[in-house]
């Protein structure tokens, strides 16, 4: 995805401060130095413009939500998002890393998380680039490592060739997701979906998303 260059990044990156995380000197084993508490753990890798994250976190105040983005233009539009609603949510329980997947061991401890989001990363579809995809085995390894027992993944995308990979990536791994649908609206399980930006678009081209959550056992 190409992103405009936005004007005065620095200053609007600054003037949202207070939402962002740095690396510490050893990986977080909990959220209660960011958030002042305790309390269930998630995480959204590869936020976007933050629509997801920031309703997540308006809906489910009992619990402590981070966003990862890597592209600076991108995280500012949702860092400045959620510091336009922050005074909507009940809890101040949101916060973000500008920052890749391959940061993420030296941001969270092992068994740290409970929840990890992956709404329609890169499909990256040249045959070269599966590495680079966000589901490929390697990266998959790094989430179950950080996710806690019975800690849950749970994917959307909108691009089947990337959810097949995915599929194929897991069962090398070993790993049977419990839930997986080519068709999530049409799933009950999409009673209390919130739907990305990218998901919206794709919802009203009529394009149907594919989806699959997996639990750490």
């Amino acid at each position: 995805m190409r992103v405009r260059k936005k004007k005065n990044g620095a200053a609007r990156l600054a003037a949202c401060a207070e939402l962002f995380c740095e690396k510490t000197e050893t990986p977080r084993a909990d959220s209660a130095a960011d958030f002042g508490r305790q309390a269930e753990t998630r995480l959204e890798i590869g936020c976007g413009k933050g629509g997801f994250i920031c309703a997540m976190a308006a809906r489910e105040p009992e619990v402590n939500f981070y966003a990862l983005e890597r592209v600076n233009d991108v995280i500012k539009l949702a860092a400045e998002r959620a510091m336009a609603e922050k005074e909507h949510r009940p809890t101040d329980n949101l916060r973000f890393f500008l920052a890749g997947a391959d940061d993420l061991p030296a941001l969270f401890a092992e068994g740290t998380l409970d929840v990890i989001y992956l709404n329609f990363s890169d499909p990256w579809p040249k045959k070269g680039h599966a590495k680079r995809r966000l589901t490929y085995r390697r990266y998959l390894e790094i989430y179950f490592s950080l996710l806690k027992s019975g800690g849950m993944l749970r994917l959307k995308t909108d691009n089947v060739g990337l959810f097949d990979f995915t599929l194929e990536e897991l069962e090398a791994l070993g790993i049977t997701p419990e839930f997986v649908t080519r068709d999530l609206h049409a799933a009950p399980e999409s009673a209390d979906n919130i739907m990305t930006e990218y998901e919206r678009h794709f919802s009203e081209l009529g394009t149907p998303i594919c989806s699959l959550w997996v639990t750490k056992k």
